[in-house]
C-alpha cells in the first residue's frame, strides 16, 4: 500500500465516502466493479476539462491532475454510453465531471472523445481491502414500512436528458417554498452530479439528495429491486411529514430503462401527487403524452420543460392537448398554487 498525498480532488462521484477513508491506495490489478474507487491522474484532456468535487466546486483539470475516480456505467444520449470494464486496464475513459470512469461503447458524434485517466491504484482501507462506495452509504437506509399519509410527491420526468426537468423541479421547489411550504428535493436516477440537487437547494428545498447519498455512482443497469430500493430509501428518509412536499426528478426519458421501470412500479405510482412532464419541443411533448397514456396509463398534470419557453411551441401544444402548461423560466406562483398544491 502507498499513502495518498494532499493535492488530489475528492470528486462528487465518491460522495458517500468520508475524508477519513482517503488514506491509502494499492496497485492490485483486480477486475473493477461498479462503485470501486481508484486514485488516478488525468493523462489526456478530451471532452471533460474539469471535475466536480464533493462540495460542488468545479475544478479546472490538466494533464497530471490527481483525483479520486469511481468505476460506473453511464447512460447519456448527449454524451456517452459506457460500462465498467470487464478486465483491469491501467488507463480508462472519464465518463463525467463527477469523476466517473469506465469504457465508452458509444458516443454522441457532436462531442469529443473522452478524457483519459491513468489508474495509480485502488483506494483501500488499512487492511488493504478495496473501498467501494456502495458499502458506505452517506445516508443510512431506513428499513421500515411507510406510514401514510406522506409528503405530497411532485414527480418530474421528460422526453430525454436536457429536456428541462431539473429547471422545472427547481422552479417548483422555489414556488412551493415561497408559499410557505417545507420542500425536500431528490433525484432518484441518473449519473452522479451535484448540480441538479444543489439547484433545488438554491431554489428553497431545505434538504436535497440523490442516489449517490446511498453509495450508487449511477443508476444505469441496476436491478429493479435496487432501483426501487433507492426510491423507497429516499422516500423514507425525506418524505415522512404529510405537511411537506417532496419534489422528485427521474433522469433521462420516460422510455429509458430505469425511468420506465420506476413509472411502472406500484410503489412509485401510488406516491404521485402531481406528474410534471418536460420536453424540448411541442412534438416531443405530444409524443410523450401519448406514450405515457398508451404504454404507462399515466396522464401528466402539467407540461413544462424547454418547449414552454417558446410561445410558438406552446401554441402548437394548445392545438392538441388541454393539459396546463407551466413555463419554468417565468414562474407564476398563482398557477403553481392552483395546479400543484
Amino acid at each position: 500500500m502507498k499513502r495518498i498525498e494532499k493535492g488530489y480532488i475528492f470528486t462528487s462521484g465518491a460522495y458517500a465516502l468520508k475524508n477519513s477513508q482517503i488514506k491509502f491506495y494499492t496497485n492490485l490489478e483486480k477486475v473493477p466493479e461498479a462503485g470501486d474507487v481508484v486514485y488516478g491522474e488525468i493523462s489526456h484532456i478530451g471532452q471533460h476539462s474539469n471535475l466536480e468535487n464533493k462540495s460542488g466546486r468545479i475544478h479546472k483539470i490538466h494533464n497530471g491532475t490527481r483525483a479520486l475516480f469511481v468505476f460506473a456505467d453511464r447512460y447519456a444520449p448527449d454524451y456517452y454510453e459506457a460500462f465498467v470494464p470487464e478486465a483491469f486496464s491501467s488507463e480508462v475513459d472519464l465518463l463525467a465531471r463527477s469523476g466517473l470512469i469506465g469504457e465508452v461503447k458509444t458516443k454522441n458524434s457532436l462531442i469529443k472523445d473522452p478524457s483519459r485517466v491513468m489508474i495509480l491504484g485502488y483506494l483501500c482501507d488499512e487492511d488493504g481491502q478495496v473501498i467501494n462506495t456502495k458499502k458506505f452509504p452517506a445516508v443510512t437506509p431506513r428499513r421500515k414500512d411507510k406510514v401514510f399519509p406522506r409528503a405530497k410527491m411532485i414527480l418530474v420526468c421528460g422526453t430525454a436528458m436536457n429536456s428541462g426537468k431539473s429547471v422545472a423541479a427547481a422552479s417548483i421547489c422555489w414556488a412551493l417554498s415561497k408559499m410557505g411550504h417545507t420542500v425536500k428535493g431528490s433525484k432518484v436516477t441518473g449519473t452522479a452530479s451535484l448540480k441538479d440537487i444543489l439547484h433545488m437547494n438554491d431554489a428553497g428545498a431545505d434538504s436535497f439528495s440523490d442516489f449517490t447519498y446511498l453509495g450508487f455512482p449511477t443508476t444505469y443497469m441496476l436491478k429493479e429491486e435496487e432501483i426501487i430500493g433507492i426510491f423507497n430509501d429516499l422516500d423514507l428518509k425525506y418524505a415522512n411529514n404529510p405537511q411537506n412536499y417532496w419534489v422528485v426528478e427521474f433522469a433521462d426519458g420516460i422510455n429509458q430503462r430505469e425511468t420506465e421501470m420506476l413509472l411502472r412500479h406500484p410503489e412509485v405510482r401510488k406516491r404521485i401527487h402531481r406528474l410534471v412532464f418536460c420536453a424540448n419541443d411541442a412534438f416531443g411533448a405530444i409524443g410523450g403524452i401519448e406514450y405515457l397514456k398508451e404504454r404507462l396509463d399515466l396522464v401528466p398534470d402539467l407540461i413544462s420543460g424547454v418547449c414552454t419557453s417558446s410561445p410558438l411551441h406552446m401554441r402548437e401544444l394548445g392545438k392538441v392537448t388541454h393539459i396546463p402548461i407551466f413555463d419554468s423560466m417565468n414562474i407564476n406562483i398563482g398557477e403553481i398554487k392552483e395546479r400543484i398544491v
